[in-house]
């Protein structure tokens, strides 16, 4: 009954089953076509099922195919039911003698029974890190079932990575770093030996390569991390590129008119800031009210910065701070404003010196690294309510209009301010606080 279910789910939801273009992945007996890499964790054929089977090692391993794919529409059936542990499917992977000894790398899509949830997710292995969270598709962490075969799709065409689970949206990535690879089926390393043999299981593993056709747009959040891009689907939720990725349009000093003529720079499609160049922060001319905001940044060691929302005015006379909500961005390692203000309430992607972040999670790619890239998001509603998330990650939610934000605020540096950051609409500003940081893919929707 599970199957039909799994059928009717996919039919209903617009994507094109597989099945008449379809290549089988396994015959059922044996291994052929497929090879191990990495750790020694058990691989074999049970009744037409690929189990794979964990052993006390902290190498994750794979079973591997034989040939490469580039474009495909990959579908398969997984259950887990000896003991909950981490699996996944790489896809456009690869094992190189010039990568850390031939160590696996390329994506992933996520086998997650933890309480995290985040299968479904893309990952890239022993990379870049997590691409799509669970948290970003808040409805997608409740697809997966423990203990239950799920069905899975993966669609890699071109650049656009999408991931379904039993019929249901989980993940929609942009991506140009992998374009041809293996599939893979993983045995994650494990760190007790309470944990081997706990297996993963996989059936009816097919892929089509010919007679492609994208499914419909999910209507989920989009991660997309071409520089500056602004995808169809993307423009279809009403997202717009707040910074063209070439030009001062749109922006202007936060001291007056005009863009600054030294410190902000706008080549090589980042708007960056010099350090100790004293040009000032920099401002939106347009003001937003309700509204979802994206972007990229990257810091330098030690840097101090901030994204700058609802603003009024470039200026507090009180705190002599712009006026306005400020997501903190931060060196927290070598920065002392770390360890300043109450509970950490100045710490990257806080709301600076009011709330402060919750703990960070230590997952690659999510976890902040000075020098590399990382994506900012923020959502300020009509009714009040604000999240701050980092890297795909949820990590701050409070509303500016309650009495428990009227409290921090009285505690903090903004206190002599008449309700502060109580404003309808605002602009939005980069903070120029003397080191060099630089902001991409700048992206807004209005709510």
């Amino acid at each position: 009954m599970r199957e039909w279910s799994t059928l009717a789910l996919l039919a209903m939801s617009g994507i094109g089953l597989a099945a008449g273009d379809a290549t089988p992945l396994s015959d059922g007996k044996t291994l052929n076509g497929w090879k191990p890499l990495g750790g020694t964790a058990e691989y074999r054929v049970v009744d037409g099922v690929i189990v794979g089977t964990s052993k006390f090692e902290k190498v994750n391993s794979f079973l591997v195919t034989e040939r490469n794919y580039s474009d495909f529409v990959l579908e398969f059936d997984v259950r887990q039911d000896v003991g909950p542990t981490n699996s996944g499917v790489q896809f456009r992977s690869a094992s190189k003698p010039d990568f850390e000894n031939g160590r696996v790398h390329g994506y992933q899509s996520d086998i997650d029974p933890s309480d995290k949830a985040w299968s479904g997710g893309i990952y890239e292995e022993a990379q870049r890190g997590w691409f799509y969270t669970g948290d970003m598709n808040p409805p997608g962490k409740s697809l997966y079932k423990y203990g239950e075969w799920n069905h899975f799709r993966i669609e890699a065409l071109g650049s656009r990575l999408r991931t379904w689970i039993n019929g249901k949206p989980a993940s929609d990535v942009i991506d140009d770093g992998h374009r041809s690879g293996f599939i893979g089926l993983q045995v994650h390393s494990i760190n007790s030996a309470e944990e081997a043999g706990r297996s993963t299981s996989w059936k009816k593993l097919t892929v089509q390569t010919k007679n492609l056709k994208r499914a419909p747009p999910m209507n989920i959040f989009i991660r997309n991390n071409l520089p500056n891009n602004l995808d169809a689907d993307e423009k279809a939720q009403g997202w717009k590129l707040l910074w063209d990725g070439k030009s001062s349009t749109g922006w202007r000093s936060a001291a007056g008119a005009g863009f600054p003529q030294k410190g902000w720079t706008t080549a090589n499609g980042e708007l960056a800031v010099s350090a100790k160049s004293g040009a000032g922060d920099v401002m939106t001319e347009q003001q937003f009210g309700a509204f979802e905001l994206q972007m990229e940044f990257k810091t330098s060691a030690g840097a101090n910065s901030g994204i700058f929302y609802l603003l009024t005015a470039a200026h507090d006379p009180a705190s002599g701070a712009p006026l306005g909500l400020e997501y903190q961005i931060l060196d927290d390692e070598r920065h002392p404003d770390a360890k300043a203000g109450i509970d950490g309430n100045r710490t990257i992607a806080s709301l600076y010196d009011i709330y402060p972040r919750a703990t960070l999670r230590t997952n690659l790619g999510v976890k902040p690294v000075v020098g590399a890239w990382q994506h900012a998001r923020i959502v300020s509603r009509e009714d009040g309510s604000v999240e701050h998330w980092l890297n795909g990650v949820k990590v701050l939610e409070f509303n500016r209009h309650s009495d428990d934000y009227r409290a921090h605020v009285a505690g903090s540096k903004f206190k002599s301010t008449p309700k502060f950051g109580e404003a309808e609409r605002g602009h939005i500003l980069l903070q120029d606080h003397g080191d060099a940081v630089s902001f991409r893919s700048i992206k807004i929707r209005e709510l």
